[in-house]
């Protein structure tokens, strides 16, 4: 990739984070009576259908302007970094205010009312739903105390986190809506766990120096379990595996992959190379992404799916003592295609490319740069804000995936990183 090609690149992405997806969310996602922001809008952005706060949101949206805020790419102005640490400053004192189970109660709940009260998930007696909203509201408040020093922000997020990994040690954590039966693991929380963990060490790295080196090697070992526990001999990352011995299975729920995930966690794990020093995991980690697009593309529509089978395509395999896990049920839905597994997509090889030279990484970057845009970007120059879920053909679908909300995060997250990267290099 030469000179002027990453020029023309950081232009078009420039332009899709500041025209179409940030014109669209500001100011529209503030809440100025309660705090925090409101996201639940339809797929289209059409109209706002509820106040709900999701806990899970809300941590995005803090780490998302956070993130903004600090960047070192210089695109925005000193006004608009400003605005943006403002606004990751409210998100921050809403989350701290009114998240936790109770004052003492290291837990989050995963809903609440616009005005921050707790409130239930219809059909569900638990507040604290899930442990990955707990991870999301540390990654946005680590990220926070990193751009503003704020000591509080980051006090609360190391309390949290620790929790966080407690719980998970105990086996004492929800992960509803998508629960896991205990003689199952899922790849998805070494994966969160690892980066929610280097998100409060680059924290730590300015605020609780002592704390750096813990943290670091809780990032050594959550990435070490992925690379050795869920990844085959070749090199299929599997998404669940066998509790007791940490062994693969052959039902259907054992022997299907999720390429967003595996592609997410790509990068994950090669952050988590450099920051632990352990440059000898970065050849496995390439076998890995590879391995998801591989397996993971739709030859006939093009796109990644949402699920695939081991070998790709549709998951195949055995319902026998599986058939009612919820994540089995998930599995019926392996056609879709969905906007944050493309923008991942976006991100991995292009930052697989610049660091290993390997030219495939470079050919999977422009497959997908050229389905994502000819995809999910909405048509109405009004909204402009991307479609979040498509059928496998590429038509939009009015469906809910996994929260009832429109979320900015993968694709602002992704943008970032890219102009990042792309930035390095100018």
């Amino acid at each position: 990739m030469n000179a002027p090609d990453i020029r023309k690149l950081f232009g078009f992405f420039e332009n899709e984070l500041t025209n179409q997806i940030l014109s669209f969310w500001l100011p529209r996602c503030e809440d100025t009576e309660f705090g925090g922001f409101l996201n639940c809008f339809d797929n289209k952005g059409e109209k706002l259908v509820s106040h709900d706060k999701y806990t899970w949101s809300q941590g995005r949206f803090v780490w998302m302007f956070s993130a903004l805020a600090m960047t070192p790419v210089q695109i925005f102005t000193k006004k608009q970094r400003a605005e943006f640490l403002r606004l990751a400053k409210q998100g921050a004192e809403f989350l701290m205010r009114h998240s936790l189970m109770g004052k003492d109660d290291w837990r989050c709940v995963f809903l609440m009312n616009r005005d921050g009260s707790p409130k239930h998930v219809d059909g569900w007696d638990e507040l604290d739903m899930s442990v990955y909203a707990d991870c999301f509201a540390v990654i946005g408040l680590a990220r926070y105390a990193l751009a503003s020093g704020e000591k509080e922000a980051y006090d609360f997020a190391k309390s949290l986190h620790a929790s966080c990994v407690g719980r998970i040690e105990k086996n004492t954590f929800n992960t509803l809506p998508y629960p896991l039966s205990p003689r199952f693991r899922a790849h998805g929380i070494p994966m969160i766990m690892s980066n929610t963990t280097k998100e409060l060490c680059l924290a730590a790295a300015r605020l609780d120096a002592d704390h750096v080196s813990g943290l670091r090697e809780l990032v050594r070992g959550y990435t070490e379990d992925i690379l050795s526990h869920f990844v085959d001999e070749n090199n299929v990352l599997h998404e669940i595996i066998v509790s007791k011995d940490n062994s693969f299975f052959p039902q259907l729920l054992g022997q299907h992959m999720n390429p967003g995930h595996t592609i997410e966690d790509g990068w994950f794990m090669l952050e988590a190379a450099e920051l632990c020093g352990e440059e000898q995991w970065k050849e496995k980690i390439y076998a890995v992404v590879r391995k998801a697009f591989e397996n993971g593309w739709d030859a006939e529509e093009g796109g990644l799916l949402h699920f695939c089978g081991a070998h790709g395509g549709e998951p195949v395999g055995s319902l026998e003592g599986v058939e009612n896990e919820t994540m089995t049920k998930q599995l019926s839905d392996w056609g879709s295609k969905l906007w944050w597994v493309h923008s991942e997509a976006l991100y991995t090889p292009l930052l697989c490319y610049m660091k290993s030279g390997d030219a495939g990484f470079l050919n999977w970057f422009e497959r997908v740069f050229e389905y994502t845009f000819r995809t999910f970007p909405g048509r109405d120059p009004e909204i402009r804000e991307w479609i979040q879920i498509r059928t496998k053909s590429g038509e939009p679908q009015e469906k809910v995936v996994a929260l009832p909300v429109k979320d900015p995060f993968h694709i602002t997250r992704n943008l970032l990183l890219i102009l990042e990267l792309l930035y390095e290099r100018l």
